[in-house]
């Protein structure tokens, strides 16, 4: 049972986010009554590809990494979600199985909201279907933004493009601090471990950055745009 006080930080939390902003207080008590806290283990599973699409959820605390399997069970990071962040709501509207993999990076703690009862709630309010809304579009075009980087960009383009974007979404475009490992970095890039080390290495060689763990100094933010930018154009171009 989730106490008062915990509660009403989970309603600012909701509040927060990009699918619930904007919501008059009526409707995100409506919303907080049908959630349901649940806490996760670091690396225990939350869902498997082609289970149920029963529900979906928000990050309340640690780090989600959505990913796929090959046949030969290789992994491929498709997305790694944190606080105030949603994840696995295209089956609300499609009624279909989870088309991807869950798991807890860190020992975590979520907000699930059953289908059947937020697809109500959906129908009386406008205002969280223009949300929902806005968010399916976003989620369309990172996967966008994702299939380009993996087919036109190089493996030094795509890190140069991350590090400005997590600068960015981090607020300190100096000084990014990954907040995964280097190997779950190189699944979500679409390379190895080695390679991405390489490139690390050549990058501090050149002076783009300067690394020390996970906390990456950028040293030259526009060499590094030009290196995000010089990547899809060297590929494009063949």
């Amino acid at each position: 049972m989730i106490s008062e006080a915990a509660m009403d930080n989970l309603l600012n939390l909701m509040e927060s986010t990009t699918l619930f902003g904007g919501l008059e207080p009526h409707q995100l008590n409506a919303v907080r009554r049908i959630a349901v806290s649940q806490r996760y283990t670091k690396e225990e599973r939350i869902f498997s590809e082609g289970d149920p699409g029963h529900g979906f959820f928000i990050v309340v605390e640690g780090l989600i990494k959505i990913y796929k399997l090959s046949a030969d069970g290789k992994e491929q990071i498709l997305h790694i979600f944190g606080p105030g962040e949603p994840f696995g709501e295209i089956p609300v509207f499609t009624g279909q199985p989870f088309p991807a993999n869950a798991q807890a990076l860190a020992d975590s703690q979520v907000l699930f909201f059953p289908r059947q009862r937020f697809v109500e709630l959906i129908a009386g309010s406008p205002s969280l279907s223009l949300n929902m809304l806005a968010l399916l579009s976003r989620r369309l075009r990172e996967f966008t933004v994702q299939v380009e980087n993996l087919s036109l960009r190089d493996v030094p383009a795509r890190l140069a493009a991350y590090l400005l974007l997590a600068g960015e979404e981090q607020r300190k475009p100096d000084c990014v601090t990954l907040p995964f490992s280097k190997g779950q970095l190189a699944s979500l890039l679409g390379t190895i471990p080695e390679t991405l080390s390489r490139i690390f290495a050549r990058m501090s060689a050149q002076g783009l950055i300067a690394v020390n763990g996970r906390e990456i100094r950028v040293l030259d933010e526009d060499a590094l745009a030009d290196l995000a930018l010089q990547g899809k154009m060297t590929e494009k171009n063949g």
